[in-house]
């Protein structure tokens, strides 16, 4: 799973440093991982779609696979702000994650299948990928997870350009990705 990952030290937005200011509270309150989730999607939903929350040079994409900008890496690494850019076709491996996440369509769609691990002794020896969902995520939808049981991939399967927020409770800037692990198993397609 190849990103190009490009940082942006600063909101350059007022529209982008208010939802920082947003997501800072949620997660300021310093509750569990799937109800800090909540809050933040919470926070993230109004601002989908509007105009001026991102610049051009935000929304810009690479031709060989999706890009990454960092938008905010709070500065205690309590969470990071990230816009991904997909052209349509661009996607990631599977994977999960090392934080919970909210993420947010912000313009054009985005699919997802969902995967539940079965371990090699229900597997018959060798351990599988089970899709539970397949997902289309529109403009303006919003979803969240945490660890464990947040296995997945996610791709572009629009026509136009795809971008989506999305909100790690990790500092992204420092790790670089919010990926825990690839998973190179047999899964369902």
């Amino acid at each position: 799973m190849t990103a190009t990952t490009t940082e942006t030290p600063t909101p350059t937005t007022e529209r982008l440093r208010a939802l920082i200011a947003d997501v800072r509270e949620a997660v300021g309150r310093g509750l569990p991982p799937d109800v800090t989730a909540y809050l933040v999607g919470e926070k993230l939903s109004p601002h989908l779609g509007a105009e001026g929350l991102l610049t051009p040079a935000q929304c810009e994409p690479d031709p060989a696979h999706y890009r990454q900008h960092v938008l905010h890496a709070e500065h205690d690494g309590s969470f990071s702000l990230v816009a991904l850019v997909w052209l349509p076709g661009q996607g990631t491996a599977i994977h999960d994650h090392v934080s919970w996440c909210v993420t947010g369509v912000h313009q054009g769609e985005e699919h997802e299948r969902r995967y539940r691990l079965l371990p090699a002794e229900a597997a018959g020896g060798t351990a599988r990928l089970v899709a539970t969902e397949d997902v289309v995520n529109p403009l303006g939808a919003v979803c969240g997870f945490a660890p464990p049981g947040d296995i997945h991939r996610v791709w572009n399967g629009g026509d136009g350009l795809a971008v989506s927020l999305h909100v790690y409770g990790a500092d992204i800037s420092r790790l670089g990705s919010s990926v825990r692990r690839v998973y190179d198993l047999p899964a369902d397609a």
